[in-house]
């Protein structure tokens, strides 16, 4: 099914204007009162660490912003709600203003959305009158920390499993509420995850959804004389509908037999919810066979299954939901190439095995070391919860005001920000990955290929480098402004296109999910000269006072 169309999502509903901390409009205020609201300011969205100890992040959210901004305003229900918890001295004047305020002298420029990203480099940089742009601080890093987040932790998991295995996420019942189930399967599926189990995702994005059937649905049924209705009709409709019931029994006792076990073995009331399944769904017949013993049910699956190629249907496969995946799994794999032999069933070969267990990046890299036959693996709550780090840790500071650069001074030397309006260029070497992020201040020439350079990495700024890059690109895009969406609004598969891209011209010591080697994040000769100076008349003040 396509997704719905615009792909908006409700932006309004999901994130109105009052969707903000209580101080950007006491901050707001003041502006106003001191007649600074208009003022030319910019803010830049960065954030200080990789996550979860690699060596990159991807930047995602940027959609949802543009949105956010397109639809930015307060109605008069939002207005009077704020007069009630705004000290009752706020001038009324203030409201009003607030009544005609909008993002149409807002500009925002940013990196791609679906781009590898490191620390302290700008993702964004928003534009425009002081008061507007700082109400728009908390909504904006709403967005981009937890979309930016799981569509990293989605693109680790997927480097653990390698390109070939089938991804499935399925945490919407572990997520934090309904948006964030929401948020979680659209961009770990941007991050790298093939299929979702979350239906409303598959509706509003267009992520291919997935899902066959809970252990209750097996343990619900004791015996066949529940399975209803008994009668299947041949895939090609040939014929009269068959009793399945008597198929499946005639292939009980032989596939007991191939198989080494004794027909009282089995779990009826398993066989009977297969059985009832397969008839409801002839052609998607994929059951979790561990509700009683992996052993047990996969005598029952290969019963089933085997009547279902009689009659001309493929069976999907099986899944197995705890236990020693990698073992149960090689099993299970044997034990359909014996019946494809002995059976001379050539659907059992393409048989897929599911695994699904509480998976985490640490047991997504084990699969890779243990000999396993698991094709499709679903991973729930370490992916949408983001259990190795919780948040991005995004932030957003403002850089300049009326053309003057600001910066934030701190004792702990990494929550200093780098002032002033900012260019923003990749370094790409010869082989054609990036090997630099260089921030320059907006009035500078770009650097250009070929041509050596000086400038100083991030962490090491008494320490100049001298690179000379094979190309440059100019990582910075104008996406809104004058009220206007600029950028083309991708669809999830699109934004999933660019997540791979980006990821393949990474060089692989950047990728590695342990121990990464760190990427450079520099500043150009003047921008450092530039920081040096506010230090340093910093400093002077502070003896002066």
């Amino acid at each position: 099914m396509a997704a719905r169309s615009g792909n908006t999502c409700g932006i309004r509903e999901r994130l109105p204007a009052l969707l903000t901390d209580l101080y950007q409009f006491t901050m707001a205020y003041a502006y106003w009162r001191a007649g600074r609201n208009q003022e030319p300011a910019v803010f830049e969205l960065f954030f200080r660490d990789n996550p979860f100890g690699g060596g990159f992040s991807l930047f995602a959210g940027l959609q949802d912003c543009l949105l956010f901004l397109d639809s930015f305003r307060f109605t008069d229900q939002d207005v009077e709600f704020l007069r009630s918890i705004l000290p009752p001295t706020t001038d009324p004047a203030f409201f009003q203003f607030l009544l005609g305020l909008d993002c149409s002298a807002v500009a925002l420029r940013s990196v791609p959305e679906g781009s590898v990203a490191f620390a302290r480099v700008p993702l964004m940089e928003v534009e425009g009158p002081l008061a507007v742009v700082q109400l728009l601080e908390t909504s904006l890093l709403c967005l981009v920390n937890y979309a930016s987040l799981v569509c990293s932790n989605a693109a680790r998991f997927r480097l653990a499993a390698g390109p070939k295995r089938k991804l499935l996420e399925m945490g919407l019942r572990r997520a934090q509420g309904p948006d964030g189930g929401l948020t979680a399967s659209r961009y770990t599926h941007i991050g790298g995850f093939d299929l979702t189990s979350n239906v409303q995702a598959g509706f509003l994005f267009g992520i291919p959804v997935v899902g066959t059937m809970a252990h209750s649905y097996v343990t619900s049924f004791t015996s066949l004389e529940e399975v209803w209705p008994q009668v299947l009709a041949a895939a090609n409709g040939a014929g009269d509908p068959v009793n399945v019931i008597a198929l499946i029994k005639g292939w009980l006792g032989r596939v007991c037999e191939l198989l080494g076990a004794e027909p009282g073995r089995i779990h009826e009331g398993e066989l009977a919810a297969f059985t009832s399944y397969a008839i409801a769904y002839p052609h998607n017949f994929l059951p979790v066979i561990d509700s009683y013993s992996v052993g047990r049910g996969l005598l029952n699956f290969c019963t089933v299954a085997l009547a279902l190629c009689e009659l001309g249907y493929r069976p999907v496969g099986v899944r197995l939901d705890s236990g020693d995946l990698c073992s149960q799994s090689v099993d299970v794999r044997r034990a359909f190439r014996r019946c494809s032999e002995h059976f001379s069933v050539s659907a059992f070969e393409s048989l897929i095995i599911v695994g699904t267990n509480n998976i985490s990046e640490q047991s997504m890299t084990e699969l890779n070391e243990k000999e396993n036959e698991i094709d499709a693996v679903g991973v729930g709550t370490h992916l949408v919860t983001c259990t190795k780090q919780p948040s991005l840790g995004c932030v957003y500071k403002l850089v300049e005001v009326r053309g003057r650069p600001k910066m934030k001074i701190s004792e702990e030397p990494e929550k200093s920000t780098v002032p002033g309006r900012k260019a923003v260029y990749r370094l790409i070497d010869s082989e054609g990955h990036p090997f630099l992020d260089l921030l320059c201040l907006k009035a500078e020439p770009p650097p250009e290929a070929g041509q050596p350079l000086s400038c100083y990495p991030l962490g090491e700024e008494n320490s100049p480098a001298a690179v000379t890059p094979a190309q440059v690109i100019c990582l910075r895009q104008e996406v809104f402004s004058k009220g206007q969406v600029k950028d083309h609004l991708c669809s999830a598969a699109e934004t999933r296109a660019k997540v791979q891209s980006s990821l393949q011209t990474l060089h692989p010591r950047h990728k590695r999910l342990h121990e990464p080697d760190s990427y450079t994040v520099a500043l150009s000769e003047k921008l450092h000269n530039l920081v040096s100076e506010l230090q340093k008349g910093s400093s002077n003040f502070l003896l002066a006072s």
